[in-house]
């Protein structure tokens, strides 16, 4: 069976092949139906580029320059496993005309090595050290969709989204910290139609992981002391760090949060518009509020270029959406203090909330257990939820529903709901939703 991720499957005709991706790309760039054959990995992406709103004539953007470029890579974990890029890829990259590029955990690129006419191709299309290759920048490419998925990617041809890359093929695969799973950046090789071939990206999962291999050599000790940040069910953020446990004002609390969510680390302009919901705020007000939060955690303050935790941060909704995920309801949400940062207006955390709050609601409802669903109806956030109601009154035994029945009837009567008989599925519709007071902001 053909692999998915693979560009080209076992005989394809790469002629063929181009010109049905170049229609298709037209299609899809032109009223986004996608056609095919366009992979799902491929779709998905461009999918994603729409919703960026990534132009397909866009150009990469040098975000960082040789001043800050050379103390960056020095301190980059991936630093450390170069000269085995270069042993392995290096020398297959020179006979063949390809070349070598790394990139961090926010597709930036920090290294690209090669044969020296295929280096001033990749020149003039911007594909340089600093520049920032990321799906949200540069569209459907191997580096920047491999970080954004998490997963060995391979590109050929017009399944890139910018139309200035459709001369290139590449293939990528994230490199992950062997010890805590933390996304460092990915290991990728670019150049012409030979790199269309399943053996390429096979070759370049294999580089990722050997990778991986010599950091967990290199770094043999116990995991480091991971610092805790609680955030669910209070306005001010508890951070754990270092052996002592500070209180966060409300936007401190807002920064670590989102920063928590993000791994991976945010650009100021993105750590803004997440943050602020007035977007003419000025650049100058963000730093302000990063240097008041670096003086208040000292060697645990945040990190800049881009902005992200100094180290390992366990969050406890991170651990919640985890144990959803998994199907541990449970564990989840026994107890489950209460929404993330319930007063927090920031755009992005609001969104976060919602989502958290909706994941968790929806995994009570169908789990049908009734002290699960006695303890989410019996909480400030689902007393005025029908549908919770609903599913209490069907879990509970018949002489245990008449409280519950006559708590939906009275939400049916105040939100102008339609009820479902007890022992069916919960309809959709309006539930009501605990409000919480809202912060002043000056």
């Amino acid at each position: 069976m053909d692999d998915p991720s693979v560009a080209l499957p076992g005989g394809a005709d790469p002629a063929e092949r181009t010109r049905e991706l170049r229609r298709a790309h037209a299609a899809f760039t032109r009223d986004g139906r996608v056609e095919a054959p366009v992979r799902a990995v491929i779709a998905k992406s461009w999918r994603r580029c729409a919703r960026a709103r990534v132009s397909p004539e866009c150009v990469p953007r040098v975000e960082l320059a040789e001043a800050q470029l050379r103390p960056y890579r020095e301190e980059h974990p991936l630093s450390r496993v170069m000269p085995l890029f270069r042993e392995l890829i290096g020398e297959f990259a020179a006979h063949g005309a390809h070349l070598l590029a790394v990139c961090d955990a926010r597709g930036s690129l920090l290294w690209v090595e090669g044969e020296p006419d295929t280096l001033r191709r990749a020149e003039r299309l911007g594909f340089v050290p600093g520049a920032r290759w990321a799906e949200t920048a540069m569209g459907t490419n191997a580096p920047g969709t491999a970080v954004a998925v998490g997963e060995p990617v391979q590109v050929f041809g017009a399944e890139h989204f910018s139309r200035r890359v459709h001369p290139w093929t590449c293939a990528a695969a994230p490199v992950r910290d062997p010890r805590t799973g933390r996304l460092l950046g990915a290991v990728d090789i670019t150049g012409g139609d030979g790199l269309a071939h399943p053996h390429s990206l096979a070759f370049v999962r294999a580089v990722a992981r050997a990778a991986e291999a010599q950091l967990a050599l290199l770094d043999p000790g116990p995991p480091a002391v991971r610092d805790t940040l609680t955030a669910l069910g209070q306005d001010e953020a508890l951070l754990v760090t270092g052996g002592r446990t500070v209180r966060l004002g409300r936007r401190h609390s807002e920064i670590m949060v989102l920063l928590a969510h993000h791994p991976e680390g945010l650009s100021g302009e993105e750590l803004a518009i997440a943050l602020y919901e007035d977007e003419s705020v000025s650049p100058v007000t963000l730093r302000a509020e990063i240097s008041r939060l670096r003086a208040l955690l000292g060697p645990s303050a945040p990190l800049s270029r881009p902005y992200r935790t100094a180290g390992p941060l366990d969050a406890d909704f991170t651990a919640l959406t985890r144990h959803l995920a998994a199907g541990a309801i449970s564990a989840a949400l026994h107890p489950y203090p209460g929404p993330l940062l319930p007063a927090s207006t920031a755009p992005a955390v609001v969104r976060l909330r919602r989502r958290i709050e909706d994941q968790a609601r929806a995994a009570v409802i169908a789990r049908a257990d009734a002290g699960l669903l006695t303890d989410w109806v019996c909480s400030p956030w689902g007393t005025d939820d029908p549908e919770a109601w609903r599913a209490l009154a069907a879990a509970l035994p018949p002489e245990g529903r008449p409280a519950a029945l006559a708590r939906v009837h009275a939400l049916d009567r105040e939100l102008g709901t339609r009820g479902a008989d007890v022992g069916e599925q919960p309809r959709p519709g309006r539930r009501g939703r605990a409000t919480y007071p809202q912060p002043v902001r000056s």
